[in-house]
């Protein structure tokens, strides 16, 4: 900086400071997931319009790029921090609650300045107004939120806990803060709230159903939860979207595409550290081996019911033991997706399908096509609780009734004519 004035030298600081902030508001962007509800399939980054159903209807997501007119350009800092951490939007109307903001309250104050300099100076603006909601009215009136938030929302950052390793403290901040975990793997309550928001409740992150999917249980549960794995596993689950035993599915997919692979090894580690602190809460089974499954296929054995589907349809890329191949075909036997309470998720994958993600570690995206077209609801019905009660696996019985409300309710819509 030879030559330069005094407040040139000052100048140049402080821009390289705040290119630094940027730099980090965009990691935080990242941590976040932002882009994931706030663009629409084809559209234009942080644009919002993006169809989220409710139980009263379907809401769409708002426009935070730093347009004047239709984003958020004319928030100030005060104005942004009061949307991200209250849901209170700059004109006074309360945001809903799809918007994680009983989450994003945990965040400090240093990340929420990163991520406001990120968006206001870096994200390109966007001239799209922002959809009503399809709510009707009176359900669509703003003013319960207020007392919604009253009851629900705890207005305070995330406090270190002096007895927990650093480790633990920055996975504890990103999983019940930036990372908004519970939003989907916590189950909701009468009020549409997560029942838990940390580790001090035992119905965190225990699993939650939205849309047709349900987030399999994140805690220590040795067959529906993550008692099997280790923090390596959890590490490179993040950052691949797979494991030598299992895939992402559902709306994880979007999560690791856009979010955690993106996350530096030490985050990703520290989530894993967190995860794994979890105590199981006692809606996991035993583990079982149980060849009986395996050794019925390989001699042909199709006398179970859902067996013949299973050996036509599944058995190519699952195999007849269930382990499916490794870094490739998700294992049946002993999955906490397939074992899980709510059988939401496997019963969609098998009527829908479903790609793993496109990661730099793994560009494959290795795809499972649906079988929606080619099994009836008695079928689905029938091959999903061989898999939940083959090789060992115990879980309820799906019922054929479950399995065709789930077929109208993830229906792609009919095209509608010109």
């Amino acid at each position: 900086m030879t030559g330069m004035t005094l407040t040139a030298q000052v100048m140049a600081a402080e821009n390289n400071d705040i290119s630094a902030q940027i730099k980090q508001g965009e990691y935080l962007s990242r941590a976040g997931d932002c882009v994931a509800c706030h663009t629409t399939p084809g559209g234009k980054s942080f644009a919002g319009g993006l169809k989220m159903s409710t139980p009263v209807g379907a809401i769409y997501s708002s426009n935070i790029t730093p347009d004047k007119n239709t984003g958020i350009g004319n928030y100030t800092e005060e104005d942004f921090s009061k949307a991200l951490r209250e849901g209170i939007a700059k004109d006074g109307h309360h945001l809903y609650p799809a918007m994680p903001y009983p989450s994003f309250s945990k965040m400090s104050d240093a990340d929420v300045h990163d991520l406001y300099l990120y968006f206001i100076h870096q994200v390109p603006a966007v001239d799209q107004k922002n959809r009503d909601s399809d709510i009707s009215f009176p359900l669509n009136m703003r003013w319960p939120l207020a007392v919604w938030n009253s009851v629900f929302l705890e207005k305070k950052p995330y406090r270190s806990d002096p007895q927990q390793t650093a480790d633990w403290n920055r996975g504890a901040y990103l999983v019940q803060g930036l990372g908004h975990c519970g939003s989907c793997h916590t189950p909701r309550g009468i009020g549409y709230q997560e029942k838990a928001l940390d580790q001090n409740d035992s119905d965190y992150l225990t699993g939650g159903t939205l849309e047709g999917w349900h987030a399999p249980n994140l805690r220590g549960d040795a067959t529906t939860g993550l008692g099997q794995w280790n923090e390596e596993e959890i590490s490179q689950f993040l950052g691949r979207g797979h494991t030598e035993r299992s895939a992402a599915f559902g709306s994880m997919v979007d999560v690791i595409q856009d979010s955690t692979q993106y996350l530096n090894d030490s985050d990703r580690h520290a989530i894993a550290v967190y995860l794994k602190s979890l105590p199981a809460n006692g809606k996991g089974g035993v583990q079982v081996n149980n060849n009986s499954t395996t050794e019925a296929l390989q001699k042909g054995d199709v006398s179970k019911t859902g067996a013949q589907v299973y050996l036509e349809n599944c058995s190519g890329c699952h195999l007849s033991s269930g382990q499916g191949e490794k870094n490739a075909f998700p294992q049946l036997a002993q999955n906490p997706a397939v074992l899980s309470d709510d059988p939401s998720s496997v019963i969609n994958i098998v009527l829908n399908g479903s790609h793993a993600p496109k990661t730099q570690a793994a560009p494959t995206g290795l795809a499972m096509p649906g079988f929606a077209w080619r099994l009836d609801d008695q079928q689905v019905a029938d091959v999903v609780n061989f898999i939940r009660n083959g090789w060992g696996n115990q879980a309820s019985a799906v019922s054929v009734s479950q399995v065709k409300e789930l077929r109208k309710l993830t229906k792609p819509a009919e095209p509608k004519n010109p």
